[in-house]
């Protein structure tokens, strides 16, 4: 059996979590796991996790428990819900949220699990599915310092970059500002393209120019390639970025924050939702200013 002080655990195997997980395994860690997916648990039991129950199973054998599920409902339902992390840990046990959720949220769940000496961090992750797979992630943390250095070596393994923004909540303010720049973006790059589009220029010709002039973003390299191809397969879905979405309103709401172009671009995500496209990747955007203006930029 397993050493569980030196066995970490693993809740929510899907696009992001899947690759986080399996680096850890990579990095010959000793693994339990656990996704709501039989097919997740049955690929990370053929990687040589072994697979509990159910997170209060994956927090009985392994003093730190990474959780990356979608929103802020599962997260608290991963902790103290029936058969939850709160009924497996001991004291001393950490808990890491690696989840983009809510961070006033995140601040209670902190202050309950200290009740029972469980430490925590927040811990959600920058760089989409392909740096999930690398291991090149960046991982923005909130929490105690010694907390952070206790979590190192599992933070190496999945990730090249590790931020520590301060105490906890601040890991998850941190992403939700970026992830606002990334979503607000995505809806001008659309609009952009559109229009250059409708002007009589050449998509291709304008991906050219843009990817080496001012204009040039990650957000914008990520998009037009996909605007070009046809292809929205899902690096992160519409409905998760109008969950992030949500998320910053919320929070800057609770902050007294006005937030006039996030609130905005939502509307745009929620029109996305309702064309029936909230699976596709953000990018399928596009397709909405299409309808719009009569012109496709790509194969359909």
């Amino acid at each position: 059996m397993s050493d569980r002080n030196n066995t970490v655990g693993f809740i929510g195997m899907g696009m992001m979590g899947g690759g986080m997980a399996a680096n850890l395994l990579k990095a010959d860690f000793d693994m339990v796991a656990y996704d709501i997916d039989p097919a997740k648990n049955e690929r990370f039991a053929g990687l040589g996790a072994k697979i509990a129950n159910g997170p209060a199973g994956v927090a009985q054998g392994a003093s730190t428990v990474i959780c990356i599920v979608e929103t802020s409902a599962q997260v608290r339902d991963v902790v103290l819900g029936d058969g939850g992390i709160l009924e497996g840990a001991q004291e001393g046990d950490i808990f890491v949220c690696s989840a983009t959720v809510d961070p006033i949220m995140v601040k209670e769940l902190h202050d309950i699990l200290a009740e029972k000496g469980i430490r925590m961090l927040d811990a959600p992750v920058s760089g989409g599915v392909p740096r999930a797979d690398s291991g090149e992630l960046s991982i923005i943390v909130g929490g105690d310092a010694a907390v952070v250095d206790a979590c190192r070596p599992y933070f190496d393994a999945m990730s090249s970059k590790v931020f520590h923004m301060g105490e906890i909540g601040l890991g998850l303010a941190m992403k939700l500002c970026n992830n606002m720049i990334t979503q607000v973006t995505k809806v001008v790059v659309a609009e952009a393209m559109a229009l250059g589009t409708k002007a009589g220029l050449d998509p291709q010709e304008m991906y050219d120019v843009i990817s080496v002039s001012t204009g040039n973003s990650d957000s914008f390299r990520a998009a037009v390639p996909r605007y070009l191809s046809g292809d929205f397969s899902p690096g992160g879905t519409v409905d998760i970025s109008y969950k992030d979405q949500e998320l910053e309103t919320a929070f800057a709401k609770a902050l007294g924050v006005p937030m006039f172009m996030a609130a905005a671009s939502q509307q745009v995500y929620q029109m996305a939702r309702a064309a029936g496209f909230n699976k596709n990747d953000g990018s399928v955007l596009i397709k909405l200013y299409e309808e719009m203006t009569g012109v496709k930029l790509g194969p359909r």
